[in-house]
Formats: structure tokens, C-alpha cells, sequence
């Protein structure tokens, strides 16, 4: 069987907005997004949310790091 068409999809969206109405849809989506960004700021380690303070470096201080080749988007 195949995919549905974008015709499907249509009629499948109009149904649930006229079942639930725009209102209580956007009520769902904006507390979905905010259980998302909840979420994201739960799984954080505390050295992610504590700031970072860098040190800048003195003469004859070697400085690690690492070197990438840059491309040309052309």
C-alpha cells in the first residue's frame, strides 16, 4: 500500500480542527513546547548551566586546541 496523498492529509486536518476547534490546538501545542524546552533544560549538567569563565592567555602560554580546514561554499 502506499502513502498517503496530501488530499487525505487535508480532510484528516479538517476533521480535527473542526472536532477540537483552533483554540484548544494551539493550547496543545503550546504546552507541548513548553514541555520540550522544559525537558531540554532538565537533561543539563550543571557545569552547562554554570557560565563559563576563560581565562585569556599570557605571553609563553601554549593554547590547546584543535585546527579544522576551512571550505569554500561555492
Amino acid at each position: 500500500m502506499g502513502s498517503f496523498s496530501i488530499w487525505h492529509w487535508l480532510i484528516v486536518l479538517m476533521v480535527v480542527v473542526l472536532i477540537f476547534g483552533t483554540k484548544k490546538l494551539r493550547n496543545l501545542g503550546t504546552d507541548l513546547g513548553s514541555a520540550v524546552k522544559g525537558f531540554k533544560e532538565g537533561i543539563k549538567t550543571e557545569e552547562d548551566k554554570s557560565p563559563k569563565t576563560e581565562i585569556p592567555p599570557t605571553a609563553g602560554q601554549t593554547i590547546e586546541g584543535e585546527v579544522r580546514k576551512e571550505t569554500s561554499k561555492t
